[in-house]
């Protein structure tokens, strides 16, 4: 038995943040009712690359979910919504704040219908403050979070992580709190709303460049690859590219120093100490791509790791898929689409003992399992549903 089985969510989300979200929610065993406005369906159906005319990018994100169509513009959908509300645990949406007010589907509205339900809502900004109805997409939050201003080269311009962190960061955390949540309902049987914000979600995550910034006054900047308090911790030349060298502490950066021979830099006043190694960042880089410069990366690799010194190659994705530590944990698999064919997606990152999640089912055609659902949430007949799609309900 997966450890979120039997519970219940309707996912009204769309694209990314709340996709991600409802994923990993259906990787551990969730019933996931998928949502989506009829003909059209979820946004990023229409996203590149595709297979045939299937959406890649969405059959990465909605794999193990179930897919329904309602048209909530219509009343007879609304009120279809209300009585799957009853059935529910959780609901899920990242439209913009008011949205589901708009259509009497709000948390308040649910609320009475349903006290223990958990409504999450992942927005750009939340559902307070003076942001809470601008629109915002991953590359605006990741810009006004902060993230963009301590990425990129040194002395470049600002740059967006090559991941769709904000998003991605905002998916996790809704997560959490939806979990958190129903362990709360299950100790108190209380329902509550679960109110996530982009922006939020990337100050949470700025870590220590908050702490400098307030310890210090000085303004992060970007600065490579190297980490801003630990050295070395950075990318190094090699003789085909470049190698990740983490000596994060004085012992590692004794080992480093034993390997390369170069142990007068252990009494180099200038790298001492961490602090020192920090502060003369750049002349020590200078001497150490020096030194890595003479072999190749895969020549450093064995030797770095033989002396217990963490390091890594900077992989490209063709590289990332097969690796065989990423095989060993199982970390893409498999699947079987009824349009796109056999595909490969990422596997479930959280490795339980008793209760492991899976990918078992590979992302649904719009509307695929309409009748499906509403016969097993409500007991609908065929003929009920016919009905409902002859209103424009569905």
């Amino acid at each position: 038995m997966k450890p979120l089985k039997g519970v219940v969510v309707l996912d009204l989300s769309r694209v990314l943040a709340g996709p991600y979200a409802s994923m990993m929610m259906a990787d551990y065993g969730a019933t996931m009712v998928k949502i989506e406005p009829p003909r059209v369906g979820d946004d990023s159906r229409a996203y590149g690359p595709f297979v045939g005319k299937e959406s890649a990018y969405f059959m990465s994100l909605n794999r193990n979910k179930r897919s329904m169509t309602l048209n909530l513009k219509e009343q007879a959908a609304k009120d279809l919504f209300r009585e799957m509300v009853k059935k529910a645990d959780v609901v899920l949406e990242n439209y913009r704040p008011g949205t589901m007010e708009k259509f009497g589907l709000g948390y308040e509205e649910l609320k009475q219908i349903n006290p223990k339900i958990i409504y999450a809502t992942c927005s750009g900004f939340g559902q307070t403050g003076p942001y809470v109805h601008k629109p915002a997409y991953d590359i605006i939050v990741q810009a006004m979070g902060g993230i963009m201003s301590v990425t990129g080269p040194e002395g470049g311009e600002p740059t967006r992580v090559g991941a769709s962190v904000g998003d991605i960061i905002a998916g996790l955390f809704t997560t959490i709190g939806v979990l958190m949540a129903l362990y709360h309902r299950e100790r108190t049987g209380e329902g509550q709303l679960v109110d996530v914000g982009m922006l939020d979600c990337q100050v949470a995550v700025l870590e220590n460049a908050i702490s400098r910034y307030l310890v210090s006054g000085e303004v992060p900047q970007p600065i490579g690859n190297r980490h801003p308090s630990i050295t070395p911790f950075a990318a190094f030349t090699a003789k085909d590219g470049h190698i990740i060298v983490g000596a994060g502490n004085d012992r590692l950066w004794e080992k480093l120093c034993n390997l390369i021979e170069r142990t007068d830099l252990l009494t180099d006043e200038r790298f001492s100490t961490n602090l020192k190694r920090t502060q003369n960042v750049n002349e020590l880089k200078v001497i150490l791509d020096a030194v890595f410069k003479v072999k190749t990366i895969d020549q450093w690799m064995k030797a770095l790791e033989a002396a217990g010194v963490p390091c890594a190659p900077i992989n490209t994705v063709d590289k990332i898929i097969n690796d065989p530590q990423i095989k060993a944990r199982e970390m893409i698999v498999e699947l079987e689409h009824p349009v796109a064919g056999h595909m490969k997606v990422p596997g479930v990152p959280i490795k339980f003992s008793a209760t492991p999640g899976s990918v078992d089912t590979p992302a649904p055609l719009l509307g695929q399992h309409t009748e499906e659902l509403l016969h097993e949430l409500l007991g609908l007949s065929k003929e009920q549903v016919d009905e409902l799609r002859a209103k424009n309900a569905i």
